[in-house]
């Protein structure tokens, strides 16, 4: 570009925001394949390329934001995809600041969703100028007029202004790959959606005359060059082997020779000898690169605005597992490791904090919801450590004189058979209805405001009520008046007297008053969970004792016994499951459930001293 202020036109930025589910990444999919830059491996997954963490295919979302690029008409389109769950808002904040324009991806039958008013509210705050996607238009039973009516309402809403409102509208089909400018007729290919992203989002605004400036959003990590910082360069250029500045949010300068330039080519990252304004680069030779740094001329530092990130919501403990199964079946088990792991997920993840507390161990994790953290601890196990995790507790705040605690958007869809079990459920939990319409013949869509913590262990509840037809999404709201404490755990549990081997005849005999976690067979240990009560109290059991031997036989006493299947729990089950006195052992390959404190007599000590104190 020959001008020295303006826009580059041979480049793009765009994000790709929207709910979960509504098919993000496999519309990456099918413009990496039309543009030819889907050169996949043959051992690699062949939908949904850009999902390469393991637990993102398992779940078949997207947690950690990627990027990507394709070439069009001579123009280089840059496309982030990020990540749809609120959980995740942190990788979104700041991915939408290295872009000028965003494609709104919306499903045909669904509608906008709670995330979608999530990630469209930081959008339209940023300035960016949506276009609108409505994707998965060859499902059945589609509605795209109401959809796109439903998402004017929602920009309407947020506040969006007027050319913001003026929004381009598409009409797609991810899985199949063609898009189309009219409702009623299906395109060939994505060819009109990427000729409204040429047409509808400008270049990006550079100015070659200022010196270097790029603010660090995302980071990779490295063996052999460490860490790698990736940006949007806002002003100036760059060049491999030349020396810049780094300063941090606090105005410390260093400087630092870059050893690594790449740019996004496809899948895959390319080294280059130079880069300029507009341009996402990675780079690597700066000690101590982080997220909201700004890489700066060594010679004229200027620093960039840095990120506001929204304040983590829930906190959980994280310390040494101590059980007397510790070390059994992890490979990091100290406090050091830990320590380590959770320090090096904190330079990348931005929205954890992490505080040491008093003992040995001992750590308070605190993150933007229970999927952040869950997927914190899912990775870990994978990765081989053991540790001992205790139940979420939101993050209270104080403002002029009044208490505030994390509220909740919630939409739930369900059979209209099951709406009275549902209202009254979410009536006991202090949640507000904001909205209630059908859904077709036979379902409801009821929205909800609701605390984080009334909202902790909801979904088990749902899916029991409805018989697993329920569908619930929920998505931070903002900060509300403290409300009453939700209701307790309406039952109690079964815990392990003495350690050994659960038995049969030992879980035959307690399963007319209980459901069990553990089947026969299974080493256990004093003050594990083994069961849920059929009442409210705890009850102490032997699940490993054995019949008695006789030589006396008896018919009757002798027939099969028939034990109900254990429940099983995932991660989040057990973690909405248990209460304040209990802790999660979460292992490379279990997950038990068991009381803080393990000896029955020194329990009942502990609890007698608490009521005391609270009298």
């Amino acid at each position: 570009m020959s001008e020295e202020a303006g826009r580059r036109e041979d480049v793009r930025n765009i994000a790709i925001i929207a709910h979960v589910d509504h098919g993000k990444t496999t519309l990456v999919d099918a413009m990496l394949k039309l543009t030819g830059k889907f050169d996949v491996k043959a051992d690699q997954a062949q939908e949904q390329v850009l999902d390469v963490n393991p637990l993102e295919r398992e779940r078949g979302i997207t947690i950690l934001a990627k990027n990507t690029s394709v070439p069009y008409r001579g123009v280089t389109i840059n496309i982030v995809d990020t990540p749809g769950h609120a959980d995740f808002g942190s990788e979104v904040e700041r991915i939408l600041k290295m872009v000028d324009g965003c494609l709104l991806v919306v499903d045909a039958v669904e509608g906008p969703m709670p995330q979608t008013r999530f990630v469209t509210r930081k959008a339209l705050s940023l300035g960016l100028h949506p276009i609108v996607v409505i994707n998965k238009m060859d499902r059945p039973n589609i509605r795209p007029v109401e959809a796109l009516n439903k998402v004017f309402d929602l920009f309407v809403d947020l506040g969006a202004s007027e050319p913001q409102l003026d929004f381009p509208v598409v009409y797609a089909a991810g899985k199949l790959g063609w898009a189309s400018l009219e409702a009623g007729v299906p395109g060939k290919d994505l060819t009109p959606l990427l000729d409204t992203v040429l047409a509808s989002v400008p270049g990006p605004s550079v100015d070659s005359a200022k010196p270097l400036q790029m603010l660090v959003t995302m980071l990779d990590y490295s063996s052999y060059l460490g860490k790698i910082g990736i940006g949007r360069i806002q002003n100036g250029g760059m060049a491999r082997g030349e020396v810049a500045g780094l300063i941090k949010p606090d105005g410390a300068l260093s400087k630092g020779k870059i050893t690594l330039l790449q740019q996004y080519f496809g899948l895959q990252r390319q080294d280059v000898a130079s880069a300029r304004a507009g341009d996402i680069v990675a780079l690597a030779g700066l000690e101590g690169i982080n997220v909201g740094d700004t890489v700066c001329s060594a010679d004229d530092p200027r620093p960039l605005p840095p990120l506001e990130i929204d304040e983590p919501t829930l906190s959980m403990e994280f310390m040494v597992n101590n059980s007397p199964f510790a070390g059994r079946e992890g490979k990091f088990v100290t406090s050091r490791h830990i320590k380590e792991r959770l320090l090096r997920e904190q330079q990348t993840n931005v929205g954890l904090k992490i505080e040491a507390l008093e003992g040995e161990g001992h750590f308070k994790v605190s993150g933007r919801g229970e999927l952040h953290l869950s997927v914190l601890i899912e990775t870990m196990r994978r990765e081989g450590f053991e540790l001992a995790v205790s139940r979420p507790e939101v993050i209270f705040r104080r403002e002029g004189g009044r208490l505030l605690e994390p509220m909740e958007h919630l939409v739930i869809d369900v059979p209209a058979d099951f709406q009275g079990a549902v209202i009254e459920a979410l009536g006991r939990r202090n949640a507000a209805m904001t909205n209630m319409t059908p859904e077709g013949s036979s379902r409801l869509r009821l929205e909800y405001a609701i605390s984080s913590r009334n909202l902790m262990g909801f979904k088990s509840e749902l899916m029991t009520m409805s018989k697993g037809l329920g569908m619930m999404h929920h998505s931070f709201h903002g900060y509300g008046p403290a409300q009453a404490d939700p209701p307790r755990r309406g039952n109690g549990v079964l815990i392990c007297k003495e350690p050994g081997t659960t038995t049969g005849y030992a879980l035959n005999n307690l399963q007319e008053r209980s459901a069990f976690f553990v089947a026969p067979g299974l080493e256990v240990y004093e003050g594990m969970i083994v069961g849920s009560n059929s009442r409210q109290n705890d009850m102490v059991v032997n699940p490993c004792k054995a019949k008695a031997m006789t030589n006396m036989r008896s018919k009757a006493s002798d027939e099969a016994i028939q034990l109900e299947p254990p429940r099983l729990f995932t991660l989040e089950q057990a973690l909405e499951f248990i209460d304040d006195s209990e802790l999660l052992e979460v292992t490379p390959k279990s997950i038990r459930l068991r009381k803080k404190i393990l000896n029955a007599s020194l329990r009942k000590r502990s609890e007698k001293d608490g009521a005391e104190s609270g009298g």
